[in-house]
């Protein structure tokens, strides 16, 4: 890397972070001040009760700023304080989504007696009321705001549980035309979107590994986003990885996270825990006298950063690559496959979307991916998408619990 750019990058990377800092604020900013004029506004609070309720909601905003501030000076504090703040960010998500279920139903309901009364007026001789007075609609507002309040808190510890919990096992099976006698059966083990860092520490790297372990792979693929933060300081938390082993090796692409991160020491440090990091290349993967190739392509966001190193070139990553055998791609993002399935790729394994993670951002993540979760045929060419062996953000997971994919490459027609 010239230092021109090195240059470039670090420009790229202040841009990128400065960014992101002002759309996470604006929609935090946004969702905390709906919150306010919907929660506390309506309590009616008055002298230190009105101050002390406005006060906690600005520090809850604030938690998640100062935590990944205080990263860099006091890991126990910046650890300790990001549970508060992210676990406070997942409760509060869920309150703002349904406080705007409950008001979306609410407006609704308004047209409909607006409607009403509005007809009443024009076809009745009879003195136009209203439906619900003021102090009934006073009562409804608090009943179910409490309501709201005591759902999102329910939700949200089982989001947790559900994060927190041992990642499932998915079994996999996929069907490919042409694929050599010898590699039927063959297990693809996929890890990704582990993002160690705030919330995500070494015993929760320590479980993945043990898991991939008692799998007993042929092959390792981690589809990228390792960690959030420097190699000093989470190096230890994923030094597990490097005890992962398998007869046909591990190999690495990266992910968004990596560039955010600081992606050459991420790529050193993952070269130094034992795996074969592809960008934008490929490697044959043999077994019994037949081979198939194993390609990987770096994240679209390389492109803000390296541009002449690390922008996606599924192309260039099968140059030079024997064409009459199976083509695999590991590719982070689920929509490198428009790239992948004209060259004839039979198969990429991809993560990044998380599965959603919680709703409402599975329909966020949906605007950008083709496809959030599971086996996919897109044209010919097989797409799977794991849910994620981490989380990224609030440790909150609801009907998108994190996984460990076995890939299991068969000539079989599924049942």
């Amino acid at each position: 890397m010239t230092s021109i750019e090195h240059g470039q990058a670090k420009l790229s990377m202040t841009t990128t972070y400065l960014f992101w800092f002002i759309v996470i604020f604006l929609v935090l900013g946004s969702g905390f001040a709906y919150l306010g004029w919907r929660l506390i506004v309506p309590l009616k609070l008055t002298g230190t009760a009105h101050i002390a309720a406005w006060v906690g909601a600005a520090l809850l905003f604030a938690f998640p700023f100062v935590s990944f501030w205080l990263i860099r000076y006091n890991e126990t504090w910046s650890d300790a304080l990001s549970w508060v703040a992210y676990v406070s960010l997942g409760f509060l998500s869920v309150v703002v989504t349904l406080l705007l279920a409950r008001d979306i139903i609410w407006l609704a309901g308004s047209l409909l007696e607006q409607g009403y009364l509005f007809a009443q007026k024009i076809f009745s001789d009879t003195p136009a009321t209203q439906v619900v007075d003021a102090s009934r609609r006073d009562f409804l507002l608090q009943a179910t705001n409490l309501g709201i309040i005591g759902a999102a808190g329910a939700l949200t510890a089982y989001g947790v549980y559900e994060a927190r919990r041992k990642p499932g096992i998915v079994n996999i099976s996929v069907p490919i035309a042409g694929l050599p006698k010898e590699f039927e059966g063959f297990k693809i083990v996929q890890i990704t979107d582990i993002h160690a860092g705030l919330t995500v520490k070494r015993d929760w790297v320590e479980t993945i590994a043990q898991e991939v372990t008692a799998l007993n792979p042929d092959l390792i693929a981690f589809t990228g986003d390792l960690a959030d933060g420097s190699v000093p300081h989470l190096r230890n938390d994923v030094a597990p990885l490097g005890e992962l082993q398998a007869p046909h090796g591990k190999f690495f692409v990266t992910g968004n996270h990596e560039y955010y991160s600081g992606v050459e020491p991420w790529v050193d440090e993952a070269r130094r825990l034992g795996y074969d990091v592809l960008i934008n290349e490929h490697r044959l993967v043999q077994r019994n006298g037949s081979s198939l190739v194993l390609a990987g392509v770096t994240d679209p966001t390389g492109a803000q950063f390296l541009p002449h190193s690390h922008t996606p070139n599924a192309k260039a990553a099968i140059e030079n690559a024997p064409s009459d055998t199976v083509k695999i791609l590991l590719a982070h993002q689920p929509r490198e496959v428009f790239a992948a399935q004209p060259l004839g790729f039979d198969l990429m394994i991809s993560g990044h979307t998380h599965g959603g993670q919680f709703f409402p951002w599975n329909y966020v993540a949906a605007l950008a991916q083709p496809y959030i979760s599971g086996l996919h045929n897109h044209n010919g060419t097989w797409v799977y998408v794991s849910k994620g062996t981490g989380y990224w953000g609030p440790p909150v997971r609801l009907g998108a619990r994190s996984e460990i994919t076995v890939l299991t490459l068969t000539t079989k027609e599924p049942a």
